[in-house]
């Protein structure tokens, strides 16, 4: 039987931590997420597609780890989808999905690794989160969008349970320098009885 690494995801507190964790889980993350019914990613895409119904849209799936964003991006009809994620180990089970155009890798401790207005569209699909990225990571990547731009991402119960998570979104919106496109709650780890919103959010 494989290592668990599902339940100790949301005890890690370092980014050093982080990287550490999901690189011993790279080789068993797909089956484990898929014994809990990991949904997420399918809610988030078909939401994008629903208002973006474009095979040919560029789309950077930020913190892609092994490609199930990319692959449920691509099950609802993206074509163009490249990923980033700081985990070598998570970016060669990606590749082997052969689903993207490119991967990228960098710095976890990076504070802004990403070009400005390369992307219309930007997924964070279970992302930012405790044991994931940090709150200011929803800055990081609205700062990086043209203006119009679209942010679309998650928040499971743990982070929505924090309130710095959700407001760092509130803020944006309520400054007028975002718009809420969508949102919606719904299962995200049926098997641990987890739930998470899924937004997409315009940048003013």
């Amino acid at each position: 039987m494989s290592d668990k690494f599902l339940n100790s995801t949301y005890d890690l507190t370092t980014p050093q931590e982080t990287q550490d964790h999901y690189q011993k889980w790279a080789g068993s993350y797909d089956a484990e997420v898929a014994e809990n019914g990991y949904i997420t990613p399918s809610r988030a895409a078909a939401a994008l597609w629903a208002q973006k119904p474009d095979p040919d849209l560029p789309i950077l799936d930020y913190g892609c780890g092994t490609g199930l964003s990319g692959q449920a991006l691509t099950k609802v009809g993206y074509r163009v989808i490249d990923g980033m994620d700081p985990t070598p180990e998570m970016l060669e089970m990606a590749a082997q999905k052969g689903i993207y155009r490119s991967l990228t890798g960098f710095e976890i401790t990076d504070p802004d690794p990403l070009e400005q207005d390369a992307y219309d569209v930007i997924a964070a699909i279970g992302v930012i989160g405790t044991g994931a990225a940090p709150p200011e990571t929803f800055d990081l990547l609205m700062k990086a969008l043209p203006r119009g731009g679209w942010l679309v991402f998650s928040l499971n119960d743990h982070a929505l349970a924090l309130p710095e998570y959700p407001a760092r979104m509130n803020d944006w919106l309520d400054m007028g320098a975002a718009r809420l496109i969508f949102r919606e709650n719904g299962p995200h780890l049926p098997g641990m009885n987890l739930k998470s919103d899924v937004y997409i959010v315009e940048k003013a």
